[in-house]
């Protein structure tokens, strides 16, 4: 009954994250709700591989926090930089390369 209650408020969370990805006022506001929306996703594929007794959605769940660490640092990147290549060094060698 609890577990069941705790899916019930992880669904609660994830439609605000998507309220909050839509609605969002800047784009940092609408990644951080993507990001937040996959963790709670990850809560809940685990919740639900226990509530049915399969132990291998913890491998999903596993595989779909890596996938939504890449792409949330993706996402970061292509706003900034506009563009998912190497940023242009700055002029001055401050990028390292020189020695």
């Amino acid at each position: 009954m609890l577990i069941v209650a705790g899916v019930a408020g992880l669904i609660v969370a994830m439609s605000l994250m998507i309220v909050r990805a839509v609605l969002g006022p800047s784009h940092y506001d609408r990644i951080l709700a993507a990001n937040s929306f996959g963790t709670k996703t990850v809560l809940l594929i685990a919740l639900m591989g226990y509530l049915f007794g399969r132990p291998a959605f913890l491998d999903i769940a596993l595989v779909y926090a890596l996938i939504n660490f890449v792409t949330t640092i993706a996402l970061m990147k292509f706003f900034r930089y506009r563009s998912l290549a190497r940023p242009l060094a700055v002029a001055g060698g401050e990028d390292g390369a020189d020695g």
